[in-house]
């Protein structure tokens, strides 16, 4: 039972009453109650005081720990921004320590950039340039993220990506997630095109895209006071020169990656394309989604690809045009076939 902390004014308090009802109090006695009353009622202030401060001090510490936990909260929303949320959540949750630990991993890697970005952006002001390539990665990340995708960084207009760690939901469904990602940013880039008039830009942007699937060294790299979390190997590299070599506007994929996604990704094999510290590659070209409607012209050795979902009503009407034309001239091309001039 809890202690009664004003037991010993009541045991006083009673003491009394029974001394006046037996009528046995003298001034001697009132004399000694109420000195003993008075020095209990010392103490109590004294305990009373003493509570308030503790009080005082322990909201005190309340405000200095809500202060603390806002500033902790504010620091680590500004660190979100850094990380990709898979490994920040990671992190926060004690699953992934902050040392230089790898592993080897088989991954899905994404490379992407935007075709004559570097030189467009030399006749621009810097906060257009800003603001532009602001709009492009902040358009490409949500993009990114609502599939899954590990940003591993930004490379001025570059990003690269990559599917299977910290978390994957499977080699098949990494490497599809990643080439229907790229995909919709190439549509998305299309919604973009009214906003570059804004920036002084005659023609839309494109990207290029390049993914590969295989196996990479991933974790933390660097020192033991900055790390950086990465994936190297061969695959990181195969992907990164698939998107140099990409034709503007379009996805690149390795073999490997075909393998995983040809069940609902459409692709056209490309001849052997030599690419830069790995030599001769066969590689292919997305056209879209099984479930997507495409045309595809050979023209020569070179391909044109439509994917008519990413295409207005207008567009296709330009298109249409354009290919009716094209046959009435072939139709009445009367040059030698194996002659280069008309």
């Amino acid at each position: 039972m809890e202690k009664d902390i004003f037991g010993q004014e009541a045991k006083i308090l009673a003491a009394a009453k029974e001394m006046m009802d037996e009528g046995a109090s003298s001034p001697e006695d009132y004399s000694a109650l109420v000195n003993q009353y008075g020095k209990l009622l010392r103490t109590t202030k004294r305990i009373i005081k003493l509570s308030d401060k503790n009080e005082q001090r322990l909201n005190e510490l309340k405000q200095e720990a809500q202060e603390t936990n806002t500033q902790l909260e504010g620091m680590s929303s500004q660190l979100s921004k850094f990380l990709s949320p898979q490994l920040y959540n990671s992190i926060f949750s004690g699953s992934r320590a902050g040392t230089r630990v790898t592993r080897r991993k088989k991954l899905t890697v994404f490379f992407s950039d935007l075709c004559g970005f570097t030189n467009f952006v030399e006749s621009m002001e810097s906060e257009d340039v800003t603001n532009l390539l602001n709009l492009y990665l902040e358009t490409m990340t949500t993009i990114a993220l609502d599939y899954g995708a590990t940003i591993d960084k930004y490379i001025g207009d570059g990003v690269m990506l990559f599917f299977g760690d910290p978390e994957t939901k499977g080699l098949k469904e990494d490497a599809t997630s990643c080439v229907k990602m790229g995909l919709d940013m190439l549509k998305e880039l299309d919604n973009l095109s009214d906003q570059w008039v804004n920036y002084g830009m005659k023609e839309p942007l494109q990207m290029r895209i390049g993914i590969d699937t295989g196996f990479a060294t991933v974790g933390n790299f660097g020192s033991e006071s900055r790390l950086d979390y990465t994936a190297i190997g061969s695959a990181v590299n195969r992907a990164s020169r698939l998107e140099t070599a990409a034709d503007h506007g379009s996805i690149f994929i390795s073999e490997d990656t075909y393998n995983l996604v040809k069940e609902s990704i459409e692709a056209i094999e490309l001849e052997p394309i030599h690419l830069k510290g790995i030599g001769e590659f066969k590689a292919r070209k997305v056209l879209g989604t099984i479930d997507s409607q495409t045309i595809s012209v050979n023209l020569g050795k070179r391909n044109l690809s439509l994917v008519l979902d990413r295409l207005s009503a207008d567009d296709i009407a330009v298109t249409k045009s354009s290919l009716q034309q094209a046959l009435k001239d072939l139709e009445q091309y009367k040059g030698d076939p194996g002659s280069s001039s008309a």
